[in-house]
């Protein structure tokens, strides 16, 4: 009985503490009208009082180490690439990890001083926790990182579309840009941000082609950069942009309809294995059980003297 209640006390609190951490990492869902009233994406969430408390906590402990202070620390990327881009994401990523290492390294050491055998077992449980809670925000990350790239190349082809109509209406590309994160933000709110993003740095006086540039670098999705390429090209040579943001975002429907046309081909083929593994011998069991059954009886009867 100690062992079950000891074990749902460590499984309540991990919860818990990642759900307090997802809920304060979490971006605040703004509104159409906060949209249209020009609020920075780079600006920090709000957050409610013990979420806020929460974030501070972690703030201020991630900034003990040096690395939560540098400008060139690779991770200020894949954080920005998962959609965490305020000031304090760094020193909130390195405390979340540093809290969840020593909580865990904790709950590993009195499981492992419970119910191991001396100082070995609290030792090796202390370590396996460490590592458990120093890798799990980085696991973390990367998975709300590709959740947000498809999400972004999902987005596209209709922003390609809003681009497009825009131009042709006679808008410059900054004011389309402009209109275009506006109308996406109810359904596309990943991409709307960037865009917004990249209107704000072309208000600050910087280059066009450095804005795009950083649009994907900033994301890291290939069919970004390919669009933030089309736009530098068209930029720098002159060339009508309407006609081939509509002629990409023609060709890009057609190359999801074709991934989607050879993933629904591949399905059959991925179910060999489950098919044989685990229906197959369950329906031998079904169909050939009784009759093994009856077969054994049999023999057994003419065995006997």
């Amino acid at each position: 009985m100690p062992l079950w209640v000891l074990l749902c006390f460590f499984v309540f609190t991990m919860t818990a503490v990642i759900a307090a951490c997802s809920a304060f990492l979490a971006r605040a869902k703004v509104g159409s009208a906060a949209r249209d009233s020009a609020v920075m994406p780079l600006a920090q969430p709000m957050l409610r009082p013990m979420q806020a408390a929460i974030h501070d906590l972690f703030r201020d402990l991630g900034r003990r180490l040096p690395a939560a202070h540098m400008e060139e620390n690779p991770w200020r990327r894949k954080l920005a690439a998962a959609g965490y881009r305020w000031p304090s994401a760094l020193p909130v990523f390195y405390g979340l990890r540093m809290g969840l290492a020593a909580f865990l390294a904790m709950a590993m050491a009195i499981l492992g001083d419970t119910f191991g055998q001396g100082l070995v077992s609290v030792c090796l449980g202390c370590a396996s926790g460490m590592a458990l809670g120093w890798l799990m925000p980085v696991r973390l990350v990367a998975i709300k990182a590709r959740a947000r790239a498809r999400q972004l190349r999902i987005a596209i082809p209709a922003a390609l579309d809003m681009l497009t109509m825009c131009l042709e209406a006679g808008q410059s590309l900054d004011t389309a840009l402009l209109e275009t994160a506006r109308a996406m933000h109810g359904t596309y709110p990943d991409l709307s941000d960037e865009l917004y993003q990249v209107h704000l740095e072309l208000r600050a006086s910087n280059s066009r082609g450095d804005a795009l540039r950083r649009l994907g670098a900033r994301t890291g999705e290939p069919e970004i950069r390919k669009f933030c390429s089309l736009m530098i090209d068209a930029d720098r040579f002159g060339t009508s942009l309407a006609p081939a943001l509509r002629t990409h975002a023609r060709t890009l429907r057609t190359r999801f309809r074709q991934q989607a046309q050879e993933s629904a081909r591949k399905v059959g083929v991925k179910l060999i294995f489950p098919v044989f593994f685990l229906i197959f011998p369950c329906v031998l069991l079904v169909t050939l059980g009784p009759a093994v059954i009856l077969v054994a009886e049999q023999l057994r009867a003419m065995g006997q003297p």
